[in-house]
Formats: C-alpha cells, sequence, structure tokens
C-alpha cells in the first residue's frame, strides 16, 4: 500500500515538471525574437532548444504505472530548473517588449 502510494506522488510529481516545462515552451514560442535581444537575455532559438529538450525529457521520464528508475528523477529535475529558470528570469525580463494588443470595448474598438 505504501510502496503504491510512492508510485503515485512520483507519477504527479513527474507530470507536474511535465506540464511546467510545457508551459514555459508555450509561453516562449508566444513571446517575439526581438524582445529576448532586447531584454539581453539568450536568443529565443536557444531558449527554444533549452525548453524544447526539457519538455521532450520532462515527457520521456514520466514512468508507467509500475514504477521508474531513480536516475529519471535527475533528468526531471535539470528540466524543472530550465523552465524554473525561464519562468522566473526570462519570462519577467521579457515581457515588457511583448506587444499586446489593447482590449476593445466593442465591434468598433474603444470609441
Amino acid at each position: 500500500m505504501v510502496a503504491t502510494l510512492q508510485v503515485l506522488i512520483f507519477f504527479a510529481f513527474l507530470l507536474a515538471i511535465f506540464v511546467l516545462s510545457a508551459w514555459a515552451l508555450i509561453d516562449l514560442l508566444r513571446r517575439p525574437a526581438s524582445a529576448f535581444t532586447s531584454a539581453g537575455k539568450l536568443t529565443k532559438g536557444k531558449w527554444g532548444a533549452i525548453l524544447g529538450v526539457a519538455t521532450a525529457v520532462s515527457f520521456a521520464t514520466v514512468p508507467f504505472p509500475n514504477g521508474a528508475p531513480a536516475f529519471q528523477m535527475f533528468f526531471a529535475l535539470l528540466c524543472a530548473v530550465a523552465a524554473v529558470v525561464y519562468l522566473v528570469d526570462v519570462k519577467p525580463a521579457v515581457a515588457p517588449y511583448t506587444r499586446r494588443r489593447p482590449p476593445s470595448s466593442g465591434p468598433y474598438g474603444g470609441w
């Protein structure tokens, strides 16, 4: 019973890392490439490679219901670090350089 609970917690933890990595990758894809150079961060292509690999590896580390080897946790933690660094450091730095459309109050704009 305890082993089953541990496997379920392990599965939920690795699934959360995959979701975090995917969220960071989706956010990256929505940002313009010029914002990264304006903010003084790595280019969008480099961050795309980092987060793309992190998302793929985190998906591969989500175990089957029978458990997973311990080395998968190491790779999952590396993926989590990449996603957290992007979401905590790069995303706030790039956000001011991202164009947002002003909300319209009707079908003809805000007049």
